[in-house]
């Protein structure tokens, strides 16, 4: 079979520009401008950070705008429903401040009680606004959260990176500090701080500050033992800088990634652990609020009043799956096997 003949005319030399051929169309991006495209593209972790604003913001500003201080007691009001202007009339809503009988009668309580204020989320078995308790108790779980994140980036990662980089006896010793202390349970040492102190927030920071740090301390630990025969380090090492250097200026910055994951996972855990200690009592006491005082006290006339648990166990809900979907978010922007 004769084949066609392709005449030259249907081909053309390409004209390149040699200019053009070496220009970079996508604009370059760091370590850090790339990570965050990353997080942009994660749903989850998005809308986990703007909730977590919103509750930051509602936690400041919170307990001033209903004009009721957390402590303020009025035992005429006390276990009034969630009743708001406006959504009162929203007969799907449950801010119209009905309660139900046991025998399953419906009653206004503001009416019965000739109450002519609003409490947005009701009140407790003392008359004091749960509104303003609730966000001056998000402020100690946010406070106990940002705590965390302050000892573990402080003192975790001073300590796993000298221990790592001087390695030798110091490592040995170091580590065997750190299993001395990982073996003795958190519940323990706040019982001790109890103890010698009165039992609130000043407790749950010293036992946070004495084992809170552990788990960050053995991870950077094991990076610094990976990175530091890097030939980066090896060559700052030959230019005759010195060990703090090295380590403040090359190896904690090519661990930022990790620092940052690891922190976000160690938020929601210290909030439960206030949480619980709080709700068996160890935690602040009376008239003290955070979200485990909360819990405990509504937990106690659940069958009664349920408002008085579910409003502080949703906003606690809320906080945790918050800081865990932005923890999953950013171990997937900042890890670099994570390509597109």
């Amino acid at each position: 079979m004769e084949q066609e003949k392709i005449a030259k005319e249907m081909f053309s030399p390409a004209q390149l520009d040699s200019a053009k051929s070496e220009e970079i169309s996508k604009p370059s991006l760091n370590y850090w401008q790339d990570a965050w495209l990353r997080v942009k593209k994660n749903k989850g972790a998005i809308v986990s950070l703007v909730i977590i604003a919103i509750l930051t913001i509602m936690a400041l500003v919170g307990p001033h705008l209903t004009g009721h201080t957390y402590e303020e007691q009025n035992l005429q009001h006390n276990n009034l429903p969630p009743r708001i202007p406006v959504l009162e009339n929203v007969s799907w809503l449950p801010f119209d401040g009905n309660l139900t009988r046991k025998n399953g009668d419906v009653y206004n309580a503001y009416e019965q009680k000739n109450v002519e204020e609003y409490y947005w989320f009701g009140t407790d078995s003392l008359g004091r606004d749960l509104f303003t308790r609730l966000w001056k108790g998000t402020q100690v779980s946010l406070y106990i959260a940002f705590l965390a994140a302050a000892i573990d980036m402080i003192i975790g990662v001073i300590y796993g990176a000298i221990s790592g980089f001087v390695g030798g006896r110091t490592d040995n010793i170091m580590q065997r500090v750190i299993e001395i202390l990982s073996g003795i349970p958190n519940l323990v040492v706040v019982i001790l701080m109890t103890i010698l102190l009165d039992p609130g927030i000043l407790s749950i920071t010293l036992a946070l500050t004495i084992t809170g740090w552990i788990t960050m301390a053995r991870v950077i630990r094991a990076q610094v033992l990976k990175l530091k025969n890097q030939e980066y380090v090896l060559a700052a090492r030959t230019l005759g800088l010195s060990n703090g250097k090295i380590i403040s200026k090359h190896l904690v910055p090519n661990l930022a990634g990790v620092i940052i994951i690891n922190t976000m996972f160690t938020i929601p855990s210290a909030i439960f652990f206030e949480a619980f200690l709080s709700f068996i009592g160890l935690g602040l006491q009376p008239p003290d609020a955070s979200l485990g005082t909360l819990i405990d006290e509504g937990f106690k006339v659940l069958q009664l009043y349920p408002y008085q648990m579910i409003i502080p166990a949703t906003v606690i809900s809320l906080i945790m799956i918050c800081f865990n979907m932005v923890a999953d978010g950013l171990r997937d922007a900042l890890d670099p096997k994570m390509r597109d």
